[in-house]
């Protein structure tokens, strides 16, 4: 039997359009397996340099006139990723939460989808997406469309799921709605968190943060009420979607500094008094970040900030998503006397090279099991 490093390994993302907590899995991904090709709908290479020495192949949405524009084209998606040619490969690792599950591969073929979350918009948050599409002006539109088009896209997820050979799941939460939405078993590995990226800081200045896309599920506007309440600083990191409206909202303590580099993130992320976090999180890697900064995360109970937030060592929960329910956590927060070193050791056991040796493993035994099952 060879050895994994000898195998033909091809890593399929759902896009490479934005850097995000999944794409920074594909990053690990690909550090951990060299030798691996990298399939996707859409990508913008000035986006990752650590992938201009490595083959990435495309589907028909890279050069089709606004393909890149890939949140336009859910019925194409589909197709995108079944005419994407697999057959050579022995095994595929797909990071998905939406159709890179649903490559085609031989019965030889290994897949393994390391799982984000089941598509939130055909699935767990169907609801909250139809009330609140983010598309302008044509939202109306979108609100009339959506209903009969995302019943024939889950019916697709449904069968795409059914593709995959051994699921991987990024949290219990997200463990839980593999379980539910496609009917199988799935085992979590957390996603990683490079924290030599970041580091303990002297002097702790007077604000806290936001880190991340500004779309609705997002729920800056929780944060923004709060903090309008409060009267604290608050700094919004990221660009998307809401963020017109949610400037419009926020007062004189509230400062919006856009998109930043990864550097110019951890620098504001080691100096500020906590990371604030109203959303529910699939998984959730600024977090970790946050703690691998050693400063406290403020965040609503639920999600993945289940698996990696110690209420009262690394951070305070909250229960309703609500300003004064936040409100309530961040005046809690300043009576905790936080211990930076500890929370930085907690983030540890999330770091990228745990994250990696123990892929690799669940790899390597999978491919195993899977020559068995075969022969």
């Amino acid at each position: 039997m060879k050895n994994i490093e000898e195998l033909k390994i091809a890593i399929v993302a759902d896009w490479l359009a934005s850097r995000g907590g999944a794409e920074r899995v594909v990053l690990a991904l690909s550090e951990i397996f060299p030798q691996a090709n990298i399939f996707t709908s859409v990508y913008k290479p000035e986006l990752f340099p650590e992938l201009a020495r490595r083959k990435v192949i495309t589907s028909f949405l890279q050069t089709m006139p606004l393909g890149k524009k890939h949140q336009l084209w859910p019925t194409l998606r589909p197709l995108a990723f079944e005419l994407l040619n697999l057959d050579d490969y022995d095994i595929v690792i797909s990071s998905a939460s939406a159709e890179a599950k649903g490559v085609l591969t031989k019965p030889e073929t290994l897949h393994v989808c390391y799982c984000h979350t089941p598509t939130r918009y055909y699935w767990s948050h169907y609801h909250y997406y139809l009330q609140h599409p983010e598309f302008g002006w044509l939202n109306p539109a979108v609100r009339f469309v959506i209903p009969n088009l995302i019943h024939k896209l889950r019916l697709w997820d449904r069968v795409a799921a059914d593709r995959v050979d051994v699921f991987l799941a990024n949290s219990r939460t997200t463990q839980s709605r593999i379980k539910k939405y496609y009917e199988r078993e799935s085992t979590v590995i957390h996603p990683p968190v490079d924290t030599a990226r970041f580091s303990i800081a002297e002097d702790i200045e007077d604000y806290y943060l936001i880190v991340g896309r500004q779309t609705a599920y997002k729920r800056t506007d929780l944060a923004i009420a709060a903090f309008n309440s409060l009267k604290l600083p608050l700094k919004v990191i990221g660009t998307g979607p809401a963020l017109k409206q949610w400037m419009l909202e926020a007062k004189n303590n509230i400062s919006f500094l856009g998109r930043l580099s990864d550097a110019e993130v951890a620098h504001y992320l080691s100096h500020c008094r906590a990371l604030i976090m109203p959303q529910e999180e699939d998984a959730g890697i600024v977090p970790l970040e946050a703690s691998a900064s050693g400063r406290p995360v403020v965040a609503y109970r639920g999600g993945g900030a289940l698996d990696t937030i110690i209420d009262g060592k690394t951070g305070i929960f909250f229960d309703q998503q609500t300003p004064a329910a936040l409100a309530e956590a961040v005046i809690k927060s300043q009576a905790v006397a936080w211990q930076p070193e500890i929370i930085r050791q907690h983030a540890k056991k999330f770091d990228k090279a745990n994250f990696q040796n123990k892929i690799k493993e669940f790899i390597d035994k999978s491919y195993q099991d899977h020559l068995t099952l075969m022969s």
